[in-house]
């Protein structure tokens, strides 16, 4: 199953608090900043497999007890923090199921490596120039 035909929205969390910066006398009054909590290990959602990947590479991001935890407070909104954090979410679990090509090393040509070759003789041509000339008054 296509990881974006899936929703999250059935296993997360969402909580609401007060938000720091911009807003005006709305910062005091509305809690605009949007915490969502999404229980890795519990998911009904993911496989096994996906599970493993998604601990491992954003362990930095999952809090001790599995949760992964992530904060919008950019809106002044509460509705435009909830869908940008919802974002976030789907944007994570994305770029870490995605699978990484592997670089295959090209050959270095031959062409290159004379010319680097042919450099480095001129250059040591013109310091052994330098030391042997002597000027005599």
């Amino acid at each position: 199953m296509d990881l974006e035909l899936r929703n999250f929205a059935k296993e997360i969390i969402v909580s609401a608090s007060k938000s720091s910066g911009p807003g005006g006398q709305n910062v005091n009054k509305v809690n605009t900043k949007i915490e969502i909590r999404f229980n890795i290990n519990s998911s009904n959602i993911l496989t096994s497999v996906e599970k493993e990947i998604i601990l491992e590479k954003l362990k930095n991001k999952i809090s001790l007890d599995g949760y992964l935890v992530i904060v919008s407070q950019k809106e002044r909104s509460q509705l435009k923090n909830k869908i940008n954090a919802i974002n976030k979410l789907n944007l994570l679990i994305f770029n870490a199921l995605k699978i990484k090509k592997k670089r295959i090393p090209t050959k270095i040509p031959k062409s290159i490596i004379e010319k680097r070759i042919k450099d480095k003789k001129n250059t040591s041509e013109k310091k052994l120039l330098r030391t042997n000339k002597k000027i005599d008054f």
